[in-house]
């Protein structure tokens, strides 16, 4: 487990999503390119956001998420879930809808089925975390779905018991991340957007699960990113930014600080919430908010993340509030650079 420096810069995991994935997804289906070309592009585009987020001065980089990803510029579920389950022995190949947000009737999730007992896999983050150290210079963190995610947007038809569900997941989570620290990575981060729309018991359970996934990490520093969602309802969703489908008013911060992490991941609105609970934990403050298209400049940045009298320097560290798959590329790049500069006028200062 490690310590940030003062202000120090990451992405939450995902990047600008190319308008071509869709395209040449569509080309592999007709047979007109080869699924090794939808192969090849990923990577080009990992390259590509491994450079934008160097550039722009971002201090803990992701690959993007690009591999995650085929024609699912918009929906983070794609990468979050899909990519996850179909590796995991116990889910079935096939999807059905489900409802994820009480906010929208018609908003749902082609969610995996739970058959069997969850059972060993590879989920891919060795391997991701290779690829992207052969091409970046920054520090390198790899990005998973935890267990209360991936088991309660799933449909259950074998557990009947969620905290069960969520553990035996994080059995699975714990041998890639210790697979993970062996290979060398020091960044390492959860994701969980649901625990809005949980009760404190399962929050609980969650927090029991995410634990789980943590132990026997001694050298890799542990992110955990905590939002209200960031979801997508179809091809109109580039306007309808703004929406968190997961924000309902309850907000189980004392819950969230019970996980045995180094920093958590936040959205800036909610940084009131941690107030007195945070302990030595950092906080990166989604400062740049990916719900809104317009770029923040440095010094909006700067007051997102400065004005809480309880919340010191050596806590405070920034990023956006969500994934940046679904932002045009020079509206995400424009961000990532507005932290960056924020960071470094905090700094001079």
């Amino acid at each position: 487990m490690g310590y940030y420096n003062n202000f120090t810069t990451t992405v939450v995991g995902s990047y600008s999503v190319p308008r071509w994935y869709e395209t040449l997804e569509r080309q592999v289906e007709k047979g007109i390119l080869a699924a090794s070309d939808m192969s090849d592009a990923q990577f080009r585009a990992t390259q590509a956001a491994i450079v934008d987020q160097e550039i722009a001065g971002i201090d803990i980089i992701t690959g993007g998420e690009m591999h995650r990803r085929t024609n699912n510029r918009h929906a983070p579920p794609n990468a979050m879930l899909n990519y996850f389950w179909q590796k995991i022995p116990g889910f079935s190949k096939e999807t059905r809808p489900k409802k994820i947000t009480i906010k929208d009737p018609n908003v749902f999730h082609p969610a995996a089925v739970c058959t069997g007992r969850i059972g060993e896999a590879d989920l891919g983050l060795v391997e991701e975390f290779y690829t992207v150290s052969r091409y970046a210079r920054s520090d390198v963190k790899v990005t998973m779905t935890g267990p209360h995610m991936l088991a309660k947007v799933a449909h259950d038809e074998y557990y009947g018991d969620m905290a069960r569900f969520m553990q035996d997941l994080a059995k699975v989570i714990n041998r890639n991340f210790l697979a993970l620290e062996k290979a060398g990575c020091r960044h390492i981060q959860i994701d969980e957007p649901l625990f809005a729309i949980a009760d404190d018991r399962e929050v609980q359970a969650a927090v029991d699960a995410i634990n789980l996934a943590l132990e026997g990490l001694n050298y890799a520093t542990v992110q955990v990113h905590i939002c209200q969602g960031n979801y997508a309802v179809g091809e109109d969703y580039d306007g309808q930014i703004g929406h968190r489908y997961f924000d309902t008013g309850r907000y189980p911060a004392a819950l969230i600080c019970k996980i045995n992490c180094d920093a958590l991941l936040i959205e800036h609105d909610l940084t009131p919430a941690y107030e007195g609970l945070v302990g030595n934990k950092q906080l990166f403050i989604g400062a740049a908010d990916v719900q809104d298209l317009n770029i923040e400049n440095p010094e909006t940045i700067i007051e997102r993340v400065t004005k809480y009298p309880w919340l010191s320097p050596a806590q405070t560290l920034i990023t956006t509030s969500c994934g940046l798959n679904h932002l045009p590329r020079p509206v995400a790049f424009g961000k990532l650079k507005a932290i960056a500069d924020a960071k470094r006028i905090l700094l001079e200062q």
